[in-house]
Parts: C-alpha cells; sequence; structure tokens
C-alpha cells in the first residue's frame, strides 16, 4: 500500500514530455519569416511572404535540442524509429514526433516503508534512498510506462519485504548489508527496463516511542548486569591473591613484619605524621631483632 508521501521524486522521473518548440528553431523560424516579408516589400506580392511563413513554421518544429545528458525517443506515424541526441537533430514534423526525453544522470528517489514489522514482529518506519540510472533508453522507453514510479514502488516493496527477513537489532546495525541486498534486489529486476540500481541506502530506522524506552531500559539493565558481573570477578581474583599472599606470609614471617612495615609507612607517608609505636608492639611483631640486626649490619 502506498502511503502519503512514502514515495518522493516521482513525478518527472519517467522523462521530460516534448517540447513544442527550441530556441534554434525559434530562431530559424524568425529569420526565414523576415525574410519572406521583406521579399514581399520589395516585389510588392504576398508569394514570398506566405512561403517564408511556411518554410519558417517547418524548421520550428522540425529543429529540436537535446541536452548532453538526454536521449529523445522519435516515432514515426506511431512507429519507434530511434533515439537522437545530444545535440540539435531535426525530425519530420506532423509524421514524426517525440515520446520523451530521456534523462541519464543518476537520480534519486527517496523510499519509506510505514508500519513495516521486522521479523521478530517490531512496527519499525525505515526511510531509503535508491540511487538509479537509464543505460537503454529504448529499453525504459518500450518495456514500461513510468519507470520513475516503478522504480519508486519496487524499491517500497523489496524493502518492506527486506525488513520481514530482519530483525530489528540487525536493521540497526547492519544497514550497509540491507542497502547491498534491496541493491541487489532492485538491480535484477530493474535490468530487463534498461535500468540500474547503483546502490541503495538505509538512512533511518524509526522505532514507536514506548518501545525506544523499553529497549533503552533493558540496555541500562544490560550494562548494570555486566558492571556487577566485572567486579564480582574482580573481588574473586583479589580474594585468590590475598590466599596466596597468606600462604606465603605463614611460610615466611619476615616477609610478614616487612608488610606491616610498609603499611605503616604508606598510612603516614603522605601528611608527615608521626606514629609512636610501643615497645610492647615492637616485640610482638619481632621488630626489634630485625633492627639490632640492621644496625649490627651499619657498624
Amino acid at each position: 500500500m502506498l502511503l502519503p508521501g512514502s514515495v518522493k521524486n516521482v513525478v518527472g522521473d519517467a522523462g521530460a514530455l516534448p517540447r513544442s518548440a527550441s530556441a534554434p528553431g525559434v530562431f530559424v523560424f524568425l529569420v526565414v519569416l523576415l525574410a519572406g516579408v521583406a521579399g514581399s516589400i520589395v516585389t510588392g506580392m504576398a508569394i514570398p511572404g506566405i512561403a517564408g511563413a511556411i518554410v519558417g513554421v517547418y524548421f520550428l518544429f522540425s529543429i529540436q535540442v537535446a541536452k548532453q545528458w538526454e536521449k529523445a525517443a522519435v516515432l514515426r506515424l506511431g512507429r519507434y524509429r530511434g533515439l537522437r541526441g545530444p545535440g540539435l537533430f531535426l525530425i519530420v514534423p506532423v509524421i514524426d514526433s517525440i515520446s520523451r526525453f530521456v534523462d541519464q544522470r543518476v537520480r534519486v528517489t527517496d523510499v519509506k516503508a510505514e508500519s513495516a514489522l521486522t521479523r521478530d514482529t517490531v512496527p519499525v518506519n525505515v526511510d531509503a534512498i535508491v540511487f538509479w540510472l537509464v543505460w537503454d533508453a529504448e529499453k525504459c522507453i518500450l518495456e514500461v510506462q513510468n519507470f520513475g514510479e516503478a522504480i519508486a514502488l519496487s524499491a517500497q516493496t523489496a524493502l518492506r519485504e527486506s525488513i520481514g527477513r530482519h530483525e530489528l537489532a540487525q536493521m540497526i546495525t547492519e544497514r550497509e548489508t540491507l542497502g547491498h541486498e534491496l541493491q541487489r534486489i532492485l538491480d535484477t529486476k530493474t535490468n530487463p527496463w534498461g535500468i540500474t540500481v547503483h546502490s541503495v541506502e538505509i538512512r533511518d530506522v524509526h522505532i514507536p516511542q514506548a518501545l525506544e524506552d523499553a529497549m533503552s531500559r533493558q540496555a541500562q539493565a544490560e550494562r548494570e548486569r555486566q558492571a556487577r558481573i566485572i567486579l564480582g570477578t574482580a573481588v574473586t581474583e583479589i580474594s585468590e591473591k590475598f590466599a596466596q599472599a597468606a600462604q606465603v606470609y605463614q611460610q615466611n614471617h619476615i616477609a610478614l613484619h616487612l608488610r606491616a612495615m610498609n603499611m605503616l609507612y604508606e598510612a603516614i607517608k603522605e601528611k608527615g605524621a608521626m606514629v609512636i609505636v610501643p615497645s610492647s608492639v615492637v616485640e610482638t611483631m619481632g621488630l626489634g631483632g630485625l633492627l639490632g640486626t640492621a644496625a649490627l649490619s651499619k657498624q
């Protein structure tokens, strides 16, 4: 179903309509007409003026111009005759006619899929851009009536089908992959029309506000869970290290005493405080013997 505003840049994409007269044709018409009028004035007869008008009208509708990026489809008595352009070309008035001017530049079609369900049944609104061009103007004119609208509708249908094959997480994180998939689908479909799809870009994926809030809370809860797991793992590792250190201190009392002294030093070094340790504590920790040994070693 084509929703209002769901497809943009469709009008006029099928090619420019035939033009009534070109600037060179108008110029030649005026020159020939003025020459006929001048001849009538000189000769005093109406025939030169009438002849000038007839010839001028012929060139007015005969001379046509196609721009550098255009091809003109010429029909003769309703039958396809060929392509003309770019540049100046002539047709036979009345007998020949120009069906349309086909623009062969890269064009952009904006496509939207509204309220489309993903594979995990989440309603989303997706905006996409299709870049395409006409590489065979003859096929484009003869095979499809309005190729601009056909591209837009085909892109919208392919987009909705692709949404249904992917989950929401894939739609958000794998936009480039989704765009390549759509490009392949559309290019296969439009190549018989003489059209190639260069690329499809997913611009945005919108989800309902209520669902967005719920997903935000879920993501926050998941982050908190991961943080708690990391903290618990760190505590476990620290406990294991403490247990290993306890075994070392149990077997080496000197290391334990040095650790105690280091802890005491670390506690007072920043503030420059002084700690008075009772002699009983020194004897209990066995520091007296250590200090005496250190003093004797200095002597």
